[in-house]
């Protein structure tokens, strides 16, 4: 009788090289009214229009959140995408979601939540809780057709262009 051989070790999975773009997406409902309050009623409705009405109107939000990094060598995960939901929700969807943007959500109080400043706004919320990779992209879409992509604060020592009023 032949003798019996002990069956090969498997040898450990690959994991491949390379910056990997990892996104998730989550929904949240809010109302918000943009205004600036030191402009009179006239200027406010000829530059936010329906959006500046005094009781308010909603959006049915999609956020996007992009995370981008190298595949762990255990898992070949950047990260496990359930946590990255788990994030969104803490961060942004729990504290937005059939709110009031201006008034009940304190993290934007005192800003005029376009969408505009809600990516810059909401990068600040999730990216101290990304436990690996580097948050690459916030996408908030507004409508269907209406999204604004943020790409993070610039670069350090880089300036920007200056914001001049319009008179």
């Amino acid at each position: 009788m032949p003798k019996r051989t002990a069956a090969p070790k498997p040898a450990a999975p690959r994991v491949l090289g390379g910056t990997v773009y990892i996104t998730r997406q989550v929904h949240f409902n809010s109302a918000h009214r943009l205004i600036n309050p030191f402009k009179g009623r006239k200027w406010n409705e000829e530059k936010f229009g329906p959006c500046t009405n005094p009781h308010w109107h909603g959006h049915n939000y999609v956020l996007e959140v992009t995370v981008a990094g190298q595949p762990d060598p255990e898992t070949g995960y950047v990260m496990d995408l359930g946590e990255l939901k788990r994030i969104l929700n803490v961060a942004v969807v729990d504290k937005c979601d059939h709110r009031n943007l201006n008034d009940q959500v304190d993290f934007l109080r005192g800003i005029n939540p376009s969408t505009e400043n809600l990516v810059i706004a909401f990068w600040h919320e999730i990216e101290p809780l990304i436990p690996a990779g580097r948050l690459h992209c916030v996408r908030l879409y507004e409508t269907p057709r209406n999204f604004v992509d943020f790409f993070g604060p610039d670069t350090p020592g880089q300036a920007s262009a200056p914001q001049r009023p319009k008179t």
